[in-house]
C-alpha cells in the first residue's frame, strides 16, 4: 500500500474518531425541550434524535465501539507506515503522532465545536448514528447482557430521581442560561419549595389574630371590621384557644347596612390542623371545604394561629397586596450601619440580610431574641450577636415588636470564633 493510502485511511479514520467524540458530547449536552419543540413542529431528525436518546446506554455504547474500532485501526494504520518508512523508530513516531493528532483533532477540538453547538450538531449526526446503531446491534446486545451481570455482581441502583437540591440547582442553571426570567425561576423555586412547607412555617401567630367572643353586639363586630380592614374575623368562646367560627364581612353587612341574621347562622365553621400538617395537603383541604381559613393547633390543642387560602399562594406566587394592606418595611436602613427590624420578620429572612447563621429553632426574630435574652423583651433591653449589636426599642403585650440592629466589622478574635464553630459543626456531620 503506497504512502497516500494509508494517510487517505488514517484520515478517514480520524474524521470518524471526531464524530464519535461529537456526538457523545453532544447528545449529552443539547436540551431536550428545544429538540422537543423541534420535532412537534415537524423536524423528523428532531424526532429521531428523541428517540436515540430514549435508550442512551445502546447509543452511548455504540458511540464507544465505533469510537474505538477507529482509533485501533488508525494507529495500526500509522504504525505499519511509519515503520516502513523509519525503520527501528517508527513505532516510537506512530506512537506520539497518532496520540496528539487524535488529542488535538479526534477528541479535544469536536468535543468543543460539539458543546456550543449541541443541538445542530444532534440533528447533523442523528441519521448516522442510528445506522451505526443497527450496524452494532449485535455487539451492544452482548455489552447489555455484560451491564446486567455487573449488576448483579456489584447490586448497582438505578435512581434517577432528582432531589430538591437538584432541582433548585437545576432551576439556577436554566435561569443563568436565560431560558427563564428572574420572576419564572422565582415561581419555580416557590414550587420546588411548597412541597416541604408546613402549617406552622407559614402561619400568622395567635398574638396578632383578630376576633371577637360569642355574644359581642354587632356594633362591636363592625367596629372590629373597620379597624382591622380585614374581610374575616374569628368568633371565639370565652378564649381564643375555643374558636367556633369565622365571620365574613360580605355575610355581616348587606345594601341596607348591618343584617339582621344573628351571628351563629352568619359564620362558618373552621377547618382545624395540626401545625406539622404540609401545606399542600392543607390546600386540598380548603378547597374541598370551600373554607378560606384554617386553625392551626399545637400539640396540647390550643390555638397556635391561622393559615389562610392567601398565605398559602403567598408561598407559589409571592406576597399578594390589596388596597388596605398596610406596606410594613421589615428592614428598614434608618443610619450608615443601623437598622430597624420588624420582630415579625422570619429569622431566615434576617439571617439572608445581615449574612450571619443561627441554629435556632426560631422561627420569628422577636422569638430569637426572647431565646437569646432568656427572658421576655423589654424596651431597652441588648445583647451582641457576631458583628450585630441589637436593641429592642419597641415592645408589647411580652414581646418585642421592633429592634434596633447595629452592625460593625468583625473583629479578628469574633472572626477565629467563627471559624472554630463551623470546624466542629462539619466535624459533627
Amino acid at each position: 500500500m503506497s504512502y497516500a493510502r494509508y494517510i487517505a485511511a488514517m484520515a478517514v479514520c480520524l474524521l470518524l474518531s471526531a464524530y464519535f467524540s461529537a456526538t457523545e458530547t453532544a447528545f449529552s449536552t443539547y436540551n431536550k425541550t428545544r429538540m422537543r419543540t423541534r420535532a412537534e413542529k415537524g423536524s423528523k431528525q428532531a424526532a429521531l434524535a428523541l428517540r436515540l436518546s430514549e435508550n442512551y446506554d445502546r447509543l452511548i455504547s455504540t458511540i464507544l465501539i465505533g469510537n474505538n474500532i477507529v482509533n485501533i485501526i488508525l494507529t495500526s494504520v500509522a504504525t505499519v507506515m511509519f515503520v516502513q518508512a523509519l525503520q527501528d523508530i517508527g513505532a516510537t513516531v506512530a506512537t506520539v503522532v497518532v496520540t496528539v493528532t487524535v488529542l488535538i483533532f479526534g477528541e479535544v477540538s469536536p468535543k468543543s465545536l460539539a458543546k456550543d453547538n449541541a443541538e445542530r450538531f444532534v440533528i447533523f449526526s442523528a441519521p448516522l448514528i442510528q445506522f451505526f446503531v443497527w450496524v452494532f446491534t449485535p455487539v451492544n446486545f452482548l455489552f447489555i447482557l455484560w451491564k446486567k451481570l455487573l449488576s448483579k455482581i456489584f447490586r448497582t441502583k438505578d435512581d434517577t430521581k432528582m432531589s430538591q437540591e437538584d432541582l433548585l440547582m437545576l432551576v439556577e442553571e436554566v435561569q443563568q442560561d436565560g431560558s427563564i426570567d428572574n420572576t419564572e425561576g422565582d415561581l419555580l423555586r416557590n414550587a420546588i419549595e411548597f412541597t416541604e412547607l408546613r402549617a406552622e412555617d407559614i402561619l400568622t401567630h395567635r398574638v396578632h389574630l383578630e376576633g371577637f367572643e360569642k355574644g359581642a353586639s354587632k356594633q362591636e363586630i363592625s367596629r372590629l371590621f373597620y379597624e382591622t380592614k380585614y374581610s374575616r374575623l374569628l368568633v371565639y368562646d370565652e378564649n381564643i384557644d375555643h374558636i367556633i367560627g369565622v365571620l365574613h364581612q360580605k355575610d355581616f353587612y348587606t345594601e341596607n347596612g348591618i343584617t339582621d341574621k344573628p351571628i351563629e347562622q352568619l359564620m362558618t365553621p373552621p377547618i382545624f390542623v395540626h401545625k406539622t400538617e404540609r401545606i399542600r395537603t392543607l390546600l386540598r383541604e380548603l378547597q374541598s371545604s370551600k373554607s378560606h381559613v384554617a386553625v392551626v393547633i399545637d400539640e396540647y390543642g390550643g390555638t397556635l394561629g391561622i393559615v389562610t387560602m392567601e398565605d398559602i399562594l403567598e408561598e407559589l406566587v409571592g406576597e399578594i397586596w390589596d388596597e388596605h394592606d398596610e406596606v410594613v418595611e421589615e428592614f428598614k436602613q434608618t443610619g450608615e450601619d443601623t437598622y430597624r427590624v420588624d420582630c415579625t420578620a422570619t429569622l431566615d429572612d434576617f439571617c439572608d440580610y445581615f449574612d450571619v447563621e443561627s441554629d435556632s429553632r426560631s422561627v420569628s426574630v422577636g422569638g430569637w431574641i426572647s431565646e437569646m435574652l432568656d427572658k421576655i423583651p423589654a424596651v431597652g433591653d441588648s445583647f451582641s450577636y457576631r458583628n450585630l449589636d441589637l436593641t429592642v426599642v419597641e415592645a408589647d403585650a411580652h414581646r418585642p415588636t421592633f429592634v434596633q440592629v447595629v452592625r460593625h466589622e468583625p473583629s479578628q478574635e469574633e472572626e477565629e470564633k467563627h471559624g472554630k464553630e463551623e470546624i466542629r459543626e462539619e466535624e459533627k456531620v
